[in-house]
């Protein structure tokens, strides 16, 4: 990180869970999305609750769209104490050193939110949030936001539409290997960058869920999405270690309690907020909407689950082939 930005770090961390009053604990709650997506209304939803429960001492203050810190540079924001908490997308967690958090990024791997749950609220997920502990953070919940498509300049109907393609993705080995396996070319680029770069021409296309696209604009400047849901975006709510376990036990748990009811609230509206800003992409006029056939759907899946086996190496076949017993999934079958 360069000097200037470490030095932003050091001065957040100094006025980060400082007093407002007597005995007020400042939550700095930072995140790269807009306030009406998903995370941006569970995030507020944490903050009304929150603050009721500890009944006036904390005070939750939530900064939505890369306001305070960019992809890159929230998570050290967080272990540095210069922000309390985070909801980073679980593609973040490779580069800190938690790889197995990737198995998240492999394509086809959930085929529904039902599948999805018995991950993420079952035990192999609180396994993979213990992880995080060494690295000075401390993982509190799952969030979800939605399955994935793909959108791009052109249409994109068969795998042969995919070659040469620019693609914008998070930072992930997995998504890497996700791109060329469609023969297109990986572009990583931060959350904030992706609509300029998109209007531009910079990068081709990219993936996300309907509600990222439609409250970032990126319809308006994809003329083409293809309703693929090939993968999973969600989050974790993250919190620096050592602020919380530096918290009186009776906020702590006010806190915990806010946290489950705004999970129960964040994964109640994720599809229904993607399903909604869908057909407002579609009623736009600004993108074409595609829906692949069953058997062009089966066509991109096998041409994408070979990234599983890939990926073993770095995320760990055990807890791969784990995840396929929990979710029923029999990449043989294909």
């Amino acid at each position: 990180m360069k000097l200037n930005k470490l030095l932003i770090l050091v001065l957040g961390m100094a006025f980060s869970g400082a007093t407002l009053g007597a005995g007020e604990i400042v939550i700095k709650f930072s995140h790269v999305v807009a306030v009406d997506t998903p995370k941006g209304k569970a995030a507020e939803y944490f903050k009304k609750v929150a603050e009721e429960k500890a009944k006036g001492k904390v005070k939750v203050e939530v900064y939505p769209n890369s306001q305070l810190y960019k992809d890159k540079e929230e998570m050290e924001a967080l272990q540095l104490g210069a922000v309390q908490m985070l909801a980073p997308s679980l593609a973040k967690f490779g580069p800190l050193g938690v790889k197995e958090f990737e198995a998240f990024d492999l394509p086809y791997i959930f085929d529904n939110y039902e599948e999805l749950h018995k991950i993420t609220q079952g035990p192999i997920g609180q396994s993979l949030l213990k992880k995080l502990e060494a690295k000075g953070i401390y993982g509190l919940a799952f969030w979800d936001n939605g399955f994935k498509s793909f959108s791009a300049k052109k249409p994109l109907r068969s795998v042969a539409d995919y070659r040469g393609m620019k693609m914008r993705i998070q930072s992930s080995k997995v998504l890497e290997e996700e791109i060329r396996a469609l023969g297109g070319l990986p572009q990583v680029m931060a959350f904030s960058e992706v609509y300029q770069a998109l209007d531009t021409g910079v990068v081709d296309g990219t993936e996300n869920p309907p509600s990222n696209m439609y409250t970032q604009k990126m319809h308006e400047v994809q003329p083409h999405m293809t309703v693929t849901e090939h993968g999973y975006l969600g989050y974790a709510v993250l919190v620096n270690k050592k602020f919380w376990d530096g918290l009186p036990a009776d906020v702590r748990k006010a806190l915990e309690e806010a946290m489950k009811e705004a999970t129960d609230y964040a994964n109640k509206i994720a599809k229904d907020e993607n399903d909604k800003d869908l057909e407002l992409i579609r009623k736009s006029g600004k993108t074409q909407v595609y829906k692949p056939s069953k058997e062009e759907r089966l066509a991109l899946k096998k041409a994408l689950v070979p990234v599983h086996q890939k990926m073993e190496g770095r995320i760990g076949a055990d807890l791969i082939k784990s995840i396929y017993k929990e979710t029923g999934f029999d990449p043989a079958k294909l």
